[in-house]
């Protein structure tokens, strides 16, 4: 019971709860939705494998934007980033039909993941240094983004035949589960590391707390900010290979698109504050996992994709809603009188009982 207590009130307990009642959901109306089964080559596959999958960029793209968010900032400008890191690496590798790669696949992929990192770079420097809002700031990249996609396709969907290529987000030879699933999981386990073993979390949250008091403290300010933007580029760099491998394609009209509002909502929905400051890694991917679950259930229940956003938007209202100040007030009076009455319950029982004697 203590434990079930000290849960209830962790940082967990919302995206872990609204995880739960959509997989309960999906399981009671969603035919085989817990069916797993494995394939004649050795893959799992299922509904379950699937949003696990699926999950994988909108996970990475999360742990970006949780430092970003945690710094008081914002960066919407990832999805574009998505859309160019995949015709760079596209672009590069080809469409040849044959299915040779004009040049080697890893000379594509750092290039990809480099250009992610400039993009994150170039959001640090307006924001960092010249001060510009965040969300003008990457306004600029999220507009001008696709435009710079366009160019490098030539307007065109260019599909790679490389069969490497599709490792990146589909099967190994003789390997049941995805390979972007141990790219996720690599990522996060990074973001775990730098957080035991530096003080680059601790820096994060005094920054976005009170960023005056972090720069008495000592810390460069500037340069914090400039280092989470420079990371959320590099996660988009990475989740733009996967987006581009799970399709074996470029697509700069619709690679990444509305993913930046998946990412913030991951973000809102695993309990970091939208004004900064605390922030929870571990709750954003689960949030992440619940928004492609979310998105799933949607698909099966027949909800089109162009409807699917206005679910989104009513979702991150209500987490606006519960994370307000006047919410947390109104919870702390309800929490207040709830114990104020069960004080006098036991007053009231124990005058009883010394009556009785």
């Amino acid at each position: 019971m203590e434990m079930l207590k000290k849960f209830s009130g962790s940082s967990l307990f919302l995206p872990v709860v609204a995880l739960t009642v959509l997989l309960i959901f999906n399981t009671l109306f969603v035919d085989g939705f817990l069916t797993i089964q494995m394939t004649e080559d050795g893959h799992l596959y299922g509904r379950l494998i699937d949003i696990l999958n699926r999950s994988c960029s909108l996970i990475i793209l999360a742990l970006g934007m949780t430092f970003v968010i945690a710094t008081s900032g914002i960066d919407i400008s990832v999805g574009a980033v998505v859309a160019i890191s995949a015709a760079v690496v596209c672009t590069m590798i080809g469409g040849r039909g044959d299915g040779v790669a004009q040049m080697p696949m890893t000379l594509a992929v750092l290039a990809a993941v480099g250009v992610g990192v400039l993009c994150g770079m170039w959001n640090g420097l307006l924001v960092a240094k010249f001060k510009i809002q965040a969300v003008v700031a990457t306004l600029i990249l999220m507009t001008a983004g696709r435009g710079i996609a366009q160019l490098m396709t030539e307007g065109q969907i260019i599909t790679v035949y490389y069969k490497p290529f599709e490792y990146i987000a589909g099967f190994l030879p003789n390997m049941p589960v995805p390979t972007n699933i141990f790219i996720a999981l690599a990522m996060v386990l990074l973001v775990a590391v730098l957080m035991k073993k530096t003080s680059i979390g601790l820096f994060v949250q005094s920054v976005g707390i009170n960023p005056t008091a972090a720069r008495y403290a000592g810390i460069n300010v500037t340069m914090v900010i400039f280092l989470v933007y420079a990371f959320s580029g590099l996660c988009a760099g990475v989740s733009g290979l996967i987006e581009s491998s799970l399709i074996r394609a470029a697509d700069a009209n619709n690679a990444g698109l509305n993913m930046e509002m998946d990412a913030i909502l991951a973000v809102a929905l695993g309990g970091t504050l939208l004004s900064g400051g605390k922030f929870y890694v571990g709750g954003s991917v689960i949030g992440a996992i619940t928004i492609q679950t979310l998105t799933t259930t949607m698909y099966a229940l027949g909800v089109s994709a162009d409807q699917l956003p206005v679910v989104k938007a009513i979702a991150v209202i209500i987490i606006c809603l519960i994370q307000s100040k006047k919410a947390q007030e109104m919870f702390d009076k309800w929490k207040a009188s709830r114990h104020s009455a069960q004080k006098n319950d036991h007053k009231a029982v124990l005058g009883k009982a010394v009556k009785q004697l």
